[in-house]
């Protein structure tokens, strides 16, 4: 039951954002700027943004040199070029629009570890690098002259360094974004479980979180940001969830011989020093099936491969204790570019990042916000 004030002003809008992920804010702050006297409202089911936007690494990266080069087997070398320009601006726009002291920033480089397998991408440098040149002005990947200094194991023969690459803070960014949307009057409701779209009409229905009744939220427009937990409102969409497993030690006793955002295994595992301990992810290559949920769990498998990594090949010889570990659902497609696109007459959706939300999520948002002021 409600009074005659909260149907009066909290249940319709210019424009309803589902999901309070990078991309969802971004989209709510960049169509709040282009409609300055719009009413927003952001649903989000979860107190945090439930996909992946504060469950990530932390990877302020657009590609490594093997997954640049595994791209070249689905797309063609202009879509691979475009794929890495739009993730390259879309790091430098959120750089420029809340400063890299706010998102804890640090340009300290991306590396890849070539194992004896991966050898022959060393072979295909110069290419890539010419192929990146009209984006970048100079060279992006060079060789690390002394690898050994950096304590890996001699499983690794190579060390790729990306020049154009750091690492950031995802709990900061989204506190920006927060402030950003808060400052502009966009209200945010955590708590709130979307069931159904009503793509044509403008029409969401929504559940409190714990409680059977549904709610009905009406809107100009409605834009769906929920990534690979889209599929729930879109059903006929060729989204695939993968999830994401990371691991972060307790502090080290030892110094971390290294500083950067580093990758291995065509880009598929990732690892950075965070405050004195070791942050390990990813890996879902070794289980792509059980990886395609939805479901928060941890695969012990892939959990076992990865801390067989950090004491084998990241930090031999060193003792490691893992204090914490957490997943993030990401969301793939047929296709490495994102989609956005109307699927209604009301409705549109931004989804298919790919992993790479803090790259391209607020990018992503804008170009969204943008197809919403036509609808």
């Amino acid at each position: 039951m409600f009074s005659y004030w909260e149907q009066k002003n909290f249940f319709s809008y210019d424009l309803i954002v589902i999901g309070s992920g990078f991309t969802g804010l971004s989209t709510a702050i960049n169509f709040k700027r282009k409609n300055p006297k719009s009413n927003v409202l952001v649903l989000e089911k979860g107190i945090f943004p439930t996909g992946a936007s504060t469950k990530n690494a932390g990877f302020a990266c657009f590609g490594s040199l093997t997954e640049i080069l595994d791209d070249f087997w689905k797309m063609t070398p202009d879509e691979v070029t475009a794929l890495v320009e739009r993730r390259y601006k879309g790091l430098q726009q959120i750089r420029k629009n809340f400063g890299d002291a706010t998102l804890r920033y640090q340009h300290t480089h991306g590396f890849e570890l070539l194992e004896e397998e991966n050898l022959s991408a060393v072979d295909q440098l110069g290419e890539v690098n010419k192929m990146l040149k009209k984006i970048f002005k100079k060279e992006v990947f060079t060789l690390v002259k002394k690898p050994e200094k950096m304590g890996f194991s001699d499983r690794v023969k190579v060390v790729v360094e990306n020049h154009f690459e750091g690492e950031l803070d995802p709990g900061a960014y989204l506190g920006a974004l927060w402030n950003m949307a808060s400052e502009m009057g966009i209200k945010i409701l955590t708590g709130v479980a979307v069931v159904e779209v009503q793509k044509d009409e403008g029409i969401v229905l929504a559940e409190n979180s714990g409680k059977n009744k549904v709610y009905e939220f009406k809107g100009k427009k409605v834009a769906i940001c929920t990534n690979a937990f889209s599929k729930k409102l879109w059903p006929e969409s060729a989204l695939e969830p993968g999830r994401g497993l990371v691991l972060l030690s307790k502090p080290l006793t030892e110094k971390i011989p290294w500083k950067g955002s580093f990758h291995l295994d065509k880009g598929y595992v990732y690892f950075r020093k965070v405050d004195g301990r070791l942050l390990l992810g990813g890996a879902r290559n070794k289980d792509f099936e059980k990886e395609k949920s939805l479901d928060f769990e941890i695969n012990p498998e892939i959990r076992a491969h990865l801390k067989s990594l950090a004491a084998e090949v990241i930090l031999p010889g060193k003792s490691i204790e893992w204090e914490m570990e957490w997943t993030g659902i990401m969301a793939f497609g047929p296709k490495k570019s994102p989609l956005i696109q109307p699927i209604g007459e009301k409705t549109a959706v931004a989804v298919r990042l790919g992993g790479m939300g803090v790259a391209i999520g607020w990018q992503v948002g804008k170009e969204l916000s943008q197809l919403l002021s036509k609808m």
